[in-house]
């Protein structure tokens, strides 16, 4: 029987950093190569973690009961971009209680009178474009889930506090949008403050800011509470717990930050991927048309249910995770997993990419086939895009409503093309994975709706 942590790779810590910095997809296809499914990391600024990349050891961690499990502990490392009040950060009755409050401003009602708005911001944005106008897609599908996390989720669309915000937010982003830059999130000695033109100065500044902007709109939504409306903050600061208490204004503002940190950046990573390969690929393209032009009415909440518009988004989240791995799970007793006898205090890290490029679940997985998820249905530990157990993220059911309303928009209604052939491949991002050099696309013109191509041919 195995008594100790599975073998891993022997290379120094401070080497197997840099390798999980600068590529943690390829490294970890690299060790399951050579170590199998189950394997462990030890690097220099973290404990050391179990990667498993096995739908059975994801199976028996997801199984366990969630108070076998301290999450929130292993995220210190976002603490410093999105607060110590975040959920992210919470465990036990404290993370029960949080999710309980915020669970109501993403699911229902909320988010069925939010794809509209989706649909809207997405055209909106398409209708700035000029024929022939190069755009990087990496960075206008940021636009438009900025504009729709603020608009949905904030209830903020105009005024002063909306066209300050926007900017700080990407600032505050894409001071981490290559591996190099990424590196002071996971180095303490890099996170020095030497004011606004260092990279973690300018971070704290543009977090500073937010939060101010953040506390008067708080501040303003309590003077006019006959305003509140149906947006995500609203609800949030509705909402009570059992014994009748609201969140207070710290949690609200470490919530909303954890929103924008994650809710938008996320889903633009998403949208991104998806156009490069749907534009790779015409076969998908045209069926993804023809559905799209045989829905008469371009209805939000029947676009949303169209198969294969379903099965595209699900094989670009198949495809490519948006972090390395899902929140590590650290034991607090003793389990056997995959065989293994872990003690307390052990780290455990489900890898996504590892089981969603599994080549006995996936036949050929670096393709790209949408397909496989019309032939086949897919268990929770075999497909986790969006983590899973308790932990499985907040935001899954919006974000994926907003994929897919985001992508019906535009191609049933533009026509877009690669600006290049060549291969675009995944790099790091802060602490998610993204696109390098964020797709270029051309947009070539406005795609007439089948009503008027009907009215051309008469």
């Amino acid at each position: 029987m195995k008594d100790k942590l599975p073998i891993g790779p022997n290379s120094p810590d401070w080497w197997q950093l840099i390798r999980w910095i600068q590529d943690p997809l390829t490294y970890q296809k690299e060790c399951r190569q050579k170590y199998g499914d189950v394997f462990t990391f030890r690097m220099k600024v973290f404990p050391p973690f179990v990667v498993i990349g096995s739908p059975l050891g994801v199976k028996e961690i997801f199984s366990q009961d969630a108070d076998n499990f301290d999450v929130g502990r292993s995220n210190y490392i976002v603490k410093s971009l999105v607060g110590e009040n975040s959920l992210f950060l919470y465990d036990g009755e404290r993370h029960q209680r949080e999710r309980k409050l915020l669970m109501p401003a993403f699911h229902g009602n909320a988010l069925h009178k939010s794809a509209e708005s989706i649909c809207e911001i997405a055209i909106s944005t398409a209708e700035q474009w000029q024929e022939g106008q190069q755009i990087i897609a990496r960075k206008v599908t940021q636009e438009i889930t900025l504009e729709v996390i603020l608009n949905v989720v904030f209830g903020i669309s105009q005024g002063e506090r909306y066209q300050k915000i926007k900017p700080l937010l990407a600032q505050m982003l894409d001071v981490s949008d290559s591996p190099l830059r990424s590196s002071f999130l996971f180095l303490d000695f890099l996170q020095q403050d030497w004011g606004r033109w260092s990279p973690w100065g300018n971070i704290k500044y543009c977090k500073e800011e937010i939060y101010k902007l953040l506390q008067e709109e708080i501040e303003q939504r309590r003077s006019f509470s006959e305003a509140i409306a149906n947006d995500a903050l609203s609800l949030m600061m509705s909402a009570k717990d059992e014994a009748g208490n609201s969140m207070t204004d710290a949690e609200l503002k470490d919530e909303l930050m954890t929103l924008l940190f994650a809710g938008h950046e996320t889903t633009a990573t998403m949208l991104a991927w998806a156009f490069y390969e749907i534009l790779k690929h015409p076969s998908v393209l045209e069926k993804l048309r023809k559905e799209l032009d045989s829905s008469v009415n371009f209805e939000a909440l029947k676009i949303i249910k169209l198969p294969y518009l379903n099965a595209v988004c699900q094989e670009v989240l198949r495809k490519y995770p948006v972090i390395p791995i899902i929140f590590p799970r650290i034991t607090k007793i003793p389990m056997k997993i995959m065989g293994y006898d872990f003690p307390a205090e052990t780290m455990l890290a489900p890898s996504m990419y590892l089981v969603h490029h599994r080549e006995d679940l996936y036949p050929e997985p670096e393709k790209f086939k949408p397909e496989r998820f019309l032939e086949r249905q897919y268990s929770a530990y075999e497909y986790f895009p969006f983590g899973g157990s308790n932990r499985r993220c907040l935001g899954a059911a919006l974000a994926e409503l907003e994929m897919r309303l985001v992508l019906a928009a535009i191609i049933s209604k533009y026509e877009l093309s690669l600006a290049s052939q060549q291969i675009v491949k995944p790099q790091r991002r802060g602490f998610t994975i993204s696109p390098a050099g964020g797709i270029p696309l051309i947009f070539q013109r406005k795609r007439p709706n089948m009503a008027q191509q009907l009215q051309n041919v008469h």
